[in-house]
């Protein structure tokens, strides 16, 4: 019965999704370091860029996501935040 649910929710007996957990914190780590963010910079700087956003759109600000990831030699934000509707300030705003 574990098997089968260890499947389904996607953990690994034996510490390997441990393993996988720590290495993708680390790599967070890294490049929070390798951009000199603390990670009260990096919540100031979500919380304006979806204040931003806010003023023209409804914001689902319990399913946002804001990360940094490295592709080849840079560092780039990317963020998923997921609009409920676009606000009337947003239709005035040409």
């Amino acid at each position: 019965m574990m098997s089968i649910l260890d499947r389904f929710f996607g953990t690994v007996r034996g510490g390997g999704g441990s393993k996988e957990d720590a290495k993708s914190r680390l790599k967070v780590l890294l490049l929070h370091d390798q951009v000199d963010l603390s990670p009260q910079q990096m919540e100031a700087m979500k919380s304006e860029i979806l204040d931003v956003i806010a003023r023209y759109c409804e914001v689902d600000r319990q399913r946002v996501d804001v990360r940094l990831e490295k592709a080849e030699d840079q560092v780039s934000v990317v963020s998923s935040v997921p609009l409920r509707r676009v606000t009337g300030r947003a239709a005035t705003v040409s």
